[in-house]
This record gives structure tokens, sequence and C-alpha cells, in this order.
């Protein structure tokens, strides 16, 4: 059993340093200019060995990708767990933890956003080999609404909507020279409080036909496929 325990800890920890590695290259070199030569070298691996642990180049951006969306999901719960945070602040903890999770990897995710529009593509933030990763942030901002008195096609509307917001953000992000990418900050700071004061209005029922129209987009653009339970959110254990 001890072996057994110490191969899966080599193994974990083999996995994890040709990640490092790999995110490392590919942050200094761009995604398309490292090889998995590059990277097994990188890591100080045999290629065989990179090959065992990750096939391709996308493999190793999808663990990226995951480990984001696994972090971003932490924090926000352990932000949410303050007493008395209103919509406004639960929405700016979701934009804003993302941004400091993404603060030291603007070049890697400008490599990656141009695979946004090739939907076919591993790296597709809308196609369906991330979807997983889609799925947990809309979630996320499902949990910023909870609680909320909302029509239903409100409720179903709006953390799809908040998620290609926050898409929208990330974009100018990439762009944003300002110290600290502080434009950016303020800018989503701004949208959200613009977006908790027109949700006010959206509530009246004499906006039902407009709220229609608006889910009927959403829903043609296949944001809507995706599942509406917050049950992808797995709450984090107590601290013992």
């Amino acid at each position: 059993m001890f072996n057994n325990q110490l191969a899966r800890k080599h193994s974990s920890e083999t996995r994890s340093q040709i990640l490092t590695a790999a995110l490392a290259l590919f942050r200094e070199r761009g995604l398309e200019a490292a090889t998995m030569r590059d990277v097994a070298k990188h890591a100080h691996v045999a290629l065989g060995a990179a090959y065992y642990y990750f096939p391709s180049k996308e493999a190793i951006v999808q663990e990226y990708y995951d480990a984001v969306s696994d972090e971003h999901s932490a924090r926000v719960q352990t932000a949410f767990q303050s007493a008395n945070l209103d919509l406004e602040s639960r929405l700016r903890a979701v934009f804003h933890l993302k941004l400091e999770i993404l603060r030291g990897d603007r070049r890697l995710l400008g490599a990656l956003f141009r695979y946004t529009g090739e939907p076919d593509h591993p790296l597709s933030a809308f196609g369906p080999a991330t979807r997983s990763n889609r799925q947990k942030s809309i979630a996320l901002f499902r949990l910023a609404l909870a609680g909320e008195k909302l029509p239903e096609d409100l409720a179903e509307a709006l953390p799809p909507l908040l998620w290609a917001l926050h898409m929208l953000l990330l974009l100018y992000f990439l762009y944003d020279d300002s110290p600290e990418q502080s434009r950016t900050h303020r800018l989503a700071d701004s949208a959200i409080s613009l977006f908790v004061r027109m949700l006010t209005l959206a509530r009246l029922p004499l906006l039902k036909p407009f709220r229609g129209g608006l889910f009927a987009l959403l829903r043609d653009a296949g944001l809507f496929s995706e599942p509406t339970s917050p049950a992808h959110v797995v709450p984090q254990e107590e601290p013992s």
C-alpha cells in the first residue's frame, strides 16, 4: 500500500511539474511556437512521459482552464461566506476575483482567445470541449443571483448573460495597459452598477416581451444548452 501511495504521489508531482513548465513556456513563447518536445525538455522529463500525462498541448491548456475554474469557484464561495453581501457586492466578487486570478496570464490568454472564433477547436471558449468550464462559470453567476426575487424567465436568462458580459470584459482586459489593469476593474464596477439598476426595471411585467426576446437571443446563441442547476458549484468543506 505504501508503495502504491508513493507511486501516486510521484505521478501527481510529475504531472504538476510538466504542467507548470508547459505554462511557463507558453507564457514565454506562445502556444504555437512551443512543441511538446520543448515542454518535456523544460520540465526535465522524457518526451514519452510528457505525452503520457498530456497527449497534446491542448490537453495541457484544458488542465489550465480547469485549474482556473476550480480556483475561481473556491474563491467566490469563500467571499460569499461574508454576511450581508448585496447583489452588487456578490457580482463584483465574481468579476474581480476572476481578473485577479488571470492577472499574470494576459499574454497566454491573448494567444488562446484567437480560438474563440473557431467553435470546433478544443480550446474555443464557446466549443463543446470547454463546456464544463462554461457551466462552472455560469453556475457562479447563478449563485450570485440566488435569493433575489426574479421572474422565472429572468432567473434563467441572467446567468448566461452575465457570463457573456464577463467574457467581453476579459477581452478588454487583454488590451488594458493601465497599472494592474485598473481600467478594467473600474469598467467592471460601472457595468455591474448599471446592470443592478437595469435589473430593477427589467423585473416590471411591462417588460416581459423584451425579456422573452432576450431569452430567445441567448437560446439561439446556444447559451441555454448549458445545465441550469447550481450543482456545479461544490461547497467548500469547513476547516477542521
